[in-house]
């Protein structure tokens, strides 16, 4: 795919050169301004000839372009786009890569975290989302925690969806407490589909997102996915799905345990939540907290932390969330 050139003398540049010339104005950029970018991120400066690029600069900064650049190329090499936000993503994850050594850098080179669906392909942003599909992709249960714009939810339906569409598992069912009602689902009007669906949103629309709408619309009426509410989820066996319970920081202890339980055979069950935005009364303990504690080391299990590091909306996002943690930060020390 691509052939690295290094020399051992500080200072001298890395050289790579690609085999596909016709992909070059893609990686490149218009005006070469992924290049730019690359550089104005890392401090290293690039210059483009031919099908080769060299990479000069402080040789950690090079090698993390070097390997942004080598997984920039793997994306276009296997029909994935390279857009602005993929270029800084790339940046991040060379840099965790790097932080991990040889290991993190050849999974990242190789693809493996990349989930495909129908409408699109979806690859980790951050460090922190690649150790979320990694997550996703080798344990029963998976709980992903963070703030908004981290992706939980998404990439959580994206392999759903992944799996579902390759025959891994036969049905897609998601649950969410509806805390704002109070679980007296039955005093608002419609069926129980009409009553769950403005809590299941956001999932209907990743939902959306990675199959096309008619085909959603089709697996929802055969029951293929599923929307439930947690209250409903009782005294069920989940076998041959995959199983989603979002904003789950508002599932009580009971209710946690209870859907926890319903795990049945070729299932795989993903929990997401953000622990500090709890809807319950107060004195009630979130089943999300208490089920990350009780859960620690239990073989099968994961639990992968996101923070404002791994928000991938609008760059302010990532900036409002590090106020918020700075000052409930400020606040308990005051206490």
């Amino acid at each position: 795919m691509t052939q690295a050139v290094t020399h051992e003398d500080a200072g001298s540049p890395v050289v790579l050169e690609f085999e596909d010339n016709q992909l070059l104005p893609l990686l490149y950029g218009d005006f070469d301004r992924h290049l730019a970018r690359i550089e104005q991120a890392l401090d290293v400066t690039i210059a483009s000839r031919g099908n080769s690029v060299s990479i000069t600069g402080d040789s950690v900064a090079t090698d993390i372009a070097r390997v942004c650049l080598e997984s920039l190329y793997r994306r276009l090499v296997d029909g994935l786009e390279v857009s602005t936000g993929e270029v800084d993503a790339a940046v991040r994850l060379a840099r965790g890569a790097a932080a991990e050594g040889r290991h993190g850098v050849e999974e990242l080179a190789s693809g493996k975290t990349i989930i495909r669906t129908p409408k699109r392909h979806l690859s980790p942003r951050s460090p922190g989302q690649q150790r979320y599909i990694r997550a996703l992709l080798d344990n029963d249960l998976t709980f992903g925690l963070g703030p908004a714009g981290t992706g939980k939810t998404y990439l959580a339906v994206g392999m759903a969806v992944s799996m579902l569409t390759s025959g891994r598992v036969d049905r897609i069912i998601l649950s969410r407490p509806a805390v704002e009602a109070g679980e007296r689902l039955g005093f608002l009007p419609g069926d129980m589909r009409d009553k769950i669906d403005p809590y299941l949103r956001p999932l209907y629309d990743a939902l959306y997102d990675m199959m096309a709408p008619e085909q959603v619309d089709r697996k929802l009426e055969s029951g293929e996915i599923e929307v439930a509410p947690l209250a409903f989820m009782r005294g069920r066996t989940l076998s041959n799905a995959y199983v989603i319970l979002d904003e789950a920081q508002n599932a009580t202890s009971v209710q946690m345990k209870m859907f926890l339980t319903r795990l049945g055979e070729n299932a795989r069950m993903v929990v997401t939540g953000d622990l500090s935005q709890i809807d319950l009364p107060g004195g009630v303990t979130s089943g999300l907290r208490h089920a990350i504690r009780t859960l620690d080391g239990v073989d099968g299990v994961a639990a992968v932390h996101l923070n404002a590091e791994d928000v991938v909306r609008h760059e302010l996002v990532s900036r409002i969330v590090s106020a918020y943690d700075a000052a409930e930060g400020r606040a308990n020390d005051n206490v």
